[in-house]
C-alpha cells in the first residue's frame, strides 16, 4: 500500500454497515484513521435513507473514521474530503495495455476527468451517470472526551458492475454506471482502495485549517458538475428551480432563483435536463 495515514484497514466478507461498525470503534475510543472495507453490505444506506445494495464483490464499499478539529455546522465538509479523495483516485488511474485492465498510476498522469462531483455527494460520469455516493455520519452524543468528536464518512463505487447496461435493473438503466464501463476495462479494485486512501491523507489534513478548507471548496468548485446548470432543489416544505451558480467556502450550495440567490446547506438537488 502507497503511504497514507490510513493504515488501519479492516476487511469483512460481508457487513451490515461498514458506517455502523466504525461509528461504534469510535465511541470505544478509536482514533482517526480506521478504515473498513466490505465485499457486502447487508444495510448499506445513502443520503436521506435510500438503500442501495450491489452484488457480493462487484463494489469497493468502505468506510472511514475521521476525527477533524471542525465546527458542527462544517462536519459536511468531510463528505467533500472524500469525494475529491475519490476524484483524485479514479483520475489518476491508467489502462494497463498489456493485460487490459485499469490500475493505479503514481505518476499524476491518468484518464483525468473521468468523474465529476454532483453536489453534495455523487460521483458522475460525464454524461451524468451515478458511479459513487458519498454518506457522511456523526454521532456526538457518544463523543470520547479526550478526543476530537468523530465522523464516519461511507463511500461505495461501482467499480466492475454493472458491466453493461443489461446488468441493470430497469429503474436504473441511463442512471448508473460503473468504472469498467467508464474507463473500457476492468478495474483492479485493490489499486483504486490503496489510491484513494493515499489522496485522503492530505485531503483530510485539510479540514483542519481554514486555509485548508478554502483548497477544499475551491477543488469542490473545479470538480463540480452541478455548478451552471438547472437544478430542482427539494427541502422539507418546499422546492425551487434555479441555477447553481457557485459553492461557498463551507461547501453550501449556491442557487439563482430569478435573481434571488438561495444558499443550499443541505437538500436533494436534482439537476434539470433541458426541456424537462
Amino acid at each position: 500500500m502507497s503511504q497514507t495515514t490510513f493504515t488501519d484497514v479492516r476487511r469483512f466478507d460481508s457487513i451490515d454497515s461498514t458506517n455502523r461498525y466504525l461509528l461504534d470503534e469510535a465511541r470505544s475510543g478509536a482514533p482517526e484513521g480506521v478504515v473498513a472495507v466490505a465485499d457486502h453490505q447487508t444495510a448499506g444506506r445513502g443520503r436521506l435513507g435510500r438503500r442501495w445494495e450491489a452484488p457480493p464483490g462487484a463494489n469497493l464499499l468502505l468506510s472511514v473514521l475521521l476525527r477533524p478539529a471542525l465546527d458542527l455546522d462544517q462536519r459536511h465538509l468531510a463528505t467533500t474530503a472524500v469525494a475529491l479523495a475519490a476524484v483524485d483516485a479514479i483520475s489518476g488511474m491508467v489502462v494497463d495495455d498489456g493485460s487490459g485492465s485499469v490500475a493505479a498510476n503514481s505518476s499524476g498522469s491518468g484518464l483525468g476527468s473521468a468523474v465529476t462531483i454532483k453536489w453534495p455527494n455523487d460521483l458522475v460520469t460525464p454524461d451524468g451517470r451515478k458511479v459513487a455516493g458519498v454518506l457522511a455520519e456523526a454521532d456526538l452524543a457518544s463523543a470520547v472526551p479526550s478526543l476530537p468528536a468523530p465522523v464516519v464518512v461511507g463511500i461505495g463505487i461501482n467499480v466492475n458492475w454493472p458491466a453493461t447496461d443489461e446488468d441493470l435493473p430497469p429503474e436504473l438503466t441511463g442512471a448508473a454506471a460503473s468504472l469498467r464501463q467508464v474507463l473500457g476495462a476492468e478495474v483492479d479494485s485493490e489499486a483504486l482502495l490503496d489510491a484513494l486512501l493515499a489522496a485522503l491523507g492530505p485531503r483530510a489534513a485539510a479540514l483542519s485549517s481554514v486555509s485548508g478548507r478554502a483548497r477544499l471548496a475551491q477543488d469542490l468548485r473545479s470538480s463540480c458538475t452541478t455548478l451552471g446548470t438547472t437544478v430542482r432543489v427539494d427541502l422539507p416544505g418546499e422546492s425551487f428551480v434555479g441555477t447553481a451558480s457557485s459553492v461557498t467556502d463551507d461547501g453550501h450550495l449556491v442557487v439563482d432563483v430569478d435573481g434571488t440567490f438561495r444558499t443550499v446547506v443541505a437538500g436533494d438537488v436534482v439537476h434539470v435536463r433541458p426541456g424537462a
